[in-house]
C-alpha cells in the first residue's frame, strides 16, 4: 500500500498553481492543441480524445480557473496556453449554429451536439469576454444565447428536427439537469460582466424550469427526474445561489438551502465528497471533485449571507477531502511504451502533476474501482473552486473585516495566520475597521484565549468581533484543535476518520492503494 506525500495540503494558493500548471500541459499535438479530457493512470496510462467532451467541454473549464487564478492570486499564465484553449472554443462553436459542437472522431466534422456542454462552452466565452476582452467571444455568447432561445423551449425542449435534419447534428439526449440546466451559472457570470439583457432572460427562463420541476420545496433529490450524473445536480445548485446572490432572491437561496440541508446528503458524506454517478451499480466510494467544488462554492454563498454553518462545512470540506485530493506525487505512474510517439502516451506523469479526478474519501484509489483516471476537465473544475475559496477567506466590506475560514491569507487590508500551520490563529489588520472572526463550533469558549487586543471580545451569530482592532499588530487567538472521530456512512461501509479541528489526520482506507492519509 502506498501513502502519497501530499505536501502542502493547507495551502490553497499553492495548489491552485500547481492545477494551472496541470491545465497548461493538456494539449494534444496530434490534434492541432486540441486539449485531451480523457485520462488514465491505471491499470493503462493515457490521456485521450472523447467524441463528447474535448473541444466543447475541456476549454471552458480550464479558461474559467485560468483566468479567474491570474486575476484574484496573480499568477502568471503563458499566453500561449490561453490562445490554445480559446482556439479549441471557437473551435466548438464552428459548426452549422453557435452552440458547442463535437467532432465524432479525430479529423471529423463537428456534428455531435450535447447541451450537457453549453455551460462549458458559455464558461469559455465569459472567461475571454471579462478578462481578455474579447468582442469575438461577446459575440458568439450572444449569438448562442440567442440560437437557444429560437431552438429550445422549457416545456418541449429542444427542436430536434431542425437541429438532425436541417442543421444536420445529432443531438444527444439527457434529462433537463444533466443537460441545459448546467448553463445557469456561467449565464448569470456573463451577465455580471456585460450586463447582457438576454444572459438575464435565459438564466431566469432556466430558473423557473428548475425550481418548478426538480429543486422543489423539500429539498428532495430524485436521480430518476435529476438524472444519475451527480456533478450535473450540484452544479445547477451552486447556479441557483449564484443567481439568487446576483439578483438578492431570498427566496430563491431558502431553496438552495432546502436542497443543501436535504436531497444533498443522499450523494455526499460528512466531508462533502460526492459519489460520480447515483445508479445503483456505481462504485461505492468514487466520487468527483468537481462535485465537492460546488458545494463549497454554495456554501461560501449561503455563508456571506448570514449562515455562518455554512462556512464551516465549507473549511472542512476544502481541508478533509478537496486539497488533499489534489495528485502532488506521481511517482507511482508507469511511463507507457510509445513506440509511434503518440502525444497522449507522452510525460504522463508530468502531465498529471497537479491534477483532481475521482477520488474515494480515503486516497486516489477507490477499493472497488478497476482503474484510476483524473480526466482533465476536472482540474479546472476543482481550481475554479478554489479560486473561490480564496475569494471569501477573508473579505472587507462596510462592516469591517472578516476572517471565514482559518486558512494562512494575505491581503492589502489584512494578514492571518493560520493555528493549523502555527501555533495559534494571529491577525494582523492594516487599516481600520472592526474585525469579525469566526469560531467554529468545536471550539469551547472557555478554551479560547485572546491577547493584544484591550477589553472584552463579543461574539454574535458566530464571530468572534472586535469593534475597535489595533491596526498593524498583531492580535492572538489561541485554542486548542481537538481530535475527534466522525464515521463517513457510504453505501457498502463505514469509513472511521479522525480529525484535528477541521483537517483529516487519520482515517480507514481497506487496504486501497494510493491514500491521503495515516490509516486509523
Amino acid at each position: 500500500m502506498t501513502k502519497l506525500n501530499n505536501i502542502n495540503t493547507t495551502d490553497i494558493r499553492a495548489a491552485i498553481a500547481l492545477g494551472c500548471r496541470t491545465m497548461q500541459s493538456v494539449f494534444n499535438a496530434d490534434d492541432n492543441d486540441i486539449p485531451f479530457f480523457g485520462s488514465q493512470v491505471r491499470p493503462e496510462t493515457w490521456l485521450k480524445f472523447s467524441w463528447a467532451h474535448s473541444e466543447s467541454h475541456v476549454p471552458g473549464r480550464h479558461l474559467n480557473a485560468l483566468l479567474n487564478a491570474e486575476e484574484t492570486l496573480g499568477i502568471s499564465i503563458d499566453e500561449d496556453a490561453i490562445e490554445k484553449h480559446a482556439r479549441a472554443a471557437f473551435f466548438s462553436y464552428g459548426g452549422p449554429v453557435p452552440l458547442p459542437l463535437n467532432r465524432q472522431e479525430l479529423g471529423g466534422p463537428l456534428v455531435n451536439f450535447m447541451a450537457h456542454n453549453v455551460r462549458e462552452g458559455f464558461h469559455a466565452l465569459y472567461a475571454l469576454t471579462k478578462f481578455r476582452q474579447s468582442r469575438h467571444a461577446q459575440a458568439v455568447a450572444e449569438a448562442s444565447i440567442t440560437a437557444i432561445l429560437q431552438l429550445w423551449e422549457p416545456t418541449k425542449g429542444w427542436d430536434r428536427s431542425q437541429l438532425e435534419e436541417t442543421l444536420g447534428l445529432k443531438l444527444i439526449d439527457s434529462t433537463f439537469i444533466v443537460g441545459l440546466a448546467r448553463a445557469l451559472g456561467p449565464l448569470v457570470k456573463f451577465y455580471r460582466a456585460t450586463n447582457y439583457g438576454p444572459a438575464l432572460e435565459l438564466a431566469l427562463i432556466l430558473k423557473e424550469k428548475v425550481v418548478n420541476d426538480f429543486f422543489k420545496a423539500d429539498g428532495a433529490y430524485d436521480r430518476e427526474t435529476f438524472g444519475t450524473h451527480t456533478h450535473s445536480t450540484t452544479c445547477v445548485m451552486s447556479s441557483l445561489a449564484q443567481l439568487a446572490n446576483l439578483t438578492h432572491d431570498a427566496p430563491l437561496l431558502q431553496r438552495v438551502r432546502a436542497f443543501y440541508d436535504n436531497g444533498l446528503w443522499q450523494i455526499r458524506d460528512e466531508l462533502g465528497w460526492v459519489i460520480e454517478m447515483s445508479g445503483d451499480n456505481a462504485d461505492p466510494d468514487k466520487g468527483e471533485c468537481n462535485n465537492t467544488g460546488d458545494i463549497v462554492e454554495t456554501a461560501l454563498i449561503l455563508g456571506r449571507w448570514g449562515y455562518p454553518e455554512y462556512y464551516q462545512d465549507a473549511e472542512r470540506i476544502v481541508r478533509g477531502h478537496l486539497l488533499p485530493a489534489q495528485l502532488r506525487d506521481t511517482a507511482f505512474i508507469v511511463e507507457p511504451p510509445n513506440p509511434n510517439h503518440e502525444d497522449g502516451q507522452h510525460e504522463m506523469a508530468n502531465r498529471h502533476l497537479g491534477a483532481f479526478g475521482f477520488p474515494a474519501p480515503y486516497g486516489h484509489e477507490p477499493a472497488d474501482a478497476n482503474h484510476v483516471s483524473f480526466n482533465m476537465d476536472i482540474v479546472g473544475g476543482a481550481v475554479a473552486s478554489l479560486c473561490e475559496v480564496y475569494r471569501e477567506v477573508t473579505r472587507f466590506d462596510a462592516a469591517g473585516h472578516w476572517v471565514n475560514l482559518l486558512f494562512d491569507h494575505e491581503t492589502d487590508a489584512i494578514q492571518v495566520e493560520s493555528p493549523y500551520t502555527h501555533p495559534a490563529l494571529r491577525v494582523r489588520i492594516k487599516r481600520a475597521g472592526a474585525l469579525f472572526v469566526r469560531i467554529p463550533p468545536w471550539v469551547q469558549p472557555a478554551t479560547l484565549n485572546l491577547a493584544g487586543v484591550a477589553g472584552e471580545p463579543q461574539f454574535s451569530n458566530g464571530y468572534l468581533v472586535i469593534t475597535a482592532p489595533p491596526i498593524n499588530r498583531w492580535m492572538t487567538l489561541t485554542f486548542p484543535l481537538p481530535l475527534h472521530e466522525i464515521t463517513l456512512r457510504h453505501r457498502t461501509r463505514q469509513i472511521r476518520t479522525r480529525l484535528r479541528g477541521d483537517e483529516v489526520v487519520a482515517m480507514d482506507n481497506f487496504g486501497a492503494d494510493l491514500t491521503f492519509f495515516d490509516t486509523l
